[in-house]
């Protein structure tokens, strides 16, 4: 009876798909045949509203919820630099009713920064869309006597250790962006870790430090006033809407540093059920009105497979961890 009950709901699916079109496309069959979802999905953020994660898991959530016809409802949990909403995505039921959002801040930095995090990056959790991802800009405050990245690197070079540059804390992602920056480009530098990055663009506009490697994002507005000035972007070709700002890269060959953001689910969660999110995820990143914003935000949109989200998230680990490594840095 079970066999045939299978073989009954294999044709229900395939006249689904042959004869209702897009519908079949809006959902999932679950393994007694119910499509999917029936209900509220629960998204949780592991930070604060307005953070990059949340706002991103907002305007693609309420493009999905208008297409599946369920709602995606953000729960922000904070704690732990992300590690406790972290813990409650991988200890949730893998039922589909609950999925978040992650960086690579919070699955990859935190777990080589920390001996203990109450979650295996690689383990317990399922990759189902990366939606997209930032880059950093390298900026001083406009008194400091640089042009470029090579000036900013000469002068380190000439005198040791006393280059300021700010970050949000040892063993956090800026952090080590910074030192990628100064271990590949030869150089050492004077750390001074703030609580936030607010903080750290309020002490560069003030001269009372000199650099920052922060999120272009944030930088931006501040280096069109005049506030502070760009020296370079850390990317592999220009922005495309800012071509005014060189590339760190034009002097430290193949330098790159960037964050990325996506959503996650707790590891055994159903495969139709995540390449159904996918494919809506996906689907609604290559809207227009979408696409404009995130250009806006300066980020680049990535329409990929969850197996490309998994291979993106062993990469970070691969680079992150050779350099921790390089650096002899010492998990707190």
């Amino acid at each position: 009876m079970v066999r045939v009950a299978n073989i009954y709901n294999h044709l229900f699916l395939l006249i689904s798909y042959l004869f209702c079109g897009g519908a079949y496309a809006q959902s999932a069959a679950t393994g007694t045949g119910q499509a999917y979802p029936t209900k509220t999905i629960r998204v949780i953020v592991p930070a604060a509203p307005g953070d990059s994660c949340d706002t991103l898991a907002r305007l693609i959530g309420n493009k999905v919820s208008e297409k599946l016809g369920q709602q995606l409802a953000i729960d922000n949990r904070v704690g732990g630099g992300g590690q406790v909403g972290l813990q409650m995505i991988a200890q949730a039921p893998a039922d589909g009713y609950t999925i978040g959002c992650g960086q690579g801040g919070n699955l990859v930095i935190l777990p080589l920064a920390f001996k203990k995090v109450p979650y295996d990056s690689n383990k317990d959790f399922a990759p189902i869309a990366l939606m997209a991802s930032n880059f950093l800009a390298l900026a001083v405050h406009p008194s400091v006597p640089f042009r470029g990245t090579k000036d900013l690197i000469t002068y380190a070079k000439a005198n040791p250790g006393k280059l300021t540059f700010g970050t949000i804390g040892e063993g956090t992602f800026l952090h080590f962006a910074t030192e990628l920056l100064s271990n590949e480009a030869g150089f050492k530098y004077l750390h001074v870790p703030f609580k936030g990055v607010s903080a750290i663009v309020t002490d560069i506009i003030g001269g009372r430090i000199d650099a920052t490697l922060g999120s272009f994002v944030t930088l931006q507005p501040h280096a069109v006033s005049g506030r502070l000035k760009i020296l370079g972007v850390a990317r592999d070709k220009p922005a495309p809407n800012y071509p005014q700002f060189p590339t760190i890269a034009e002097t430290i060959p193949g330098f790159t540093s960037g964050g990325w953001f996506g959503f996650i689910a707790p590891a055994a969660m159903p495969k139709e059920m995540i390449a159904l999110l996918n494919r809506e995820m996906n689907a609604a990143m290559k809207l227009p009105d979408i696409r404009e914003k995130m250009t806006i935000f300066g980020l680049e949109i990535h329409t990929e497979s969850p197996e490309f989200f998994t291979q993106t998230l062993r990469s970070d680990f691969e680079k992150w961890g050779k350099l921790a490594k390089d650096i002899g840095f010492k998990p707190q």
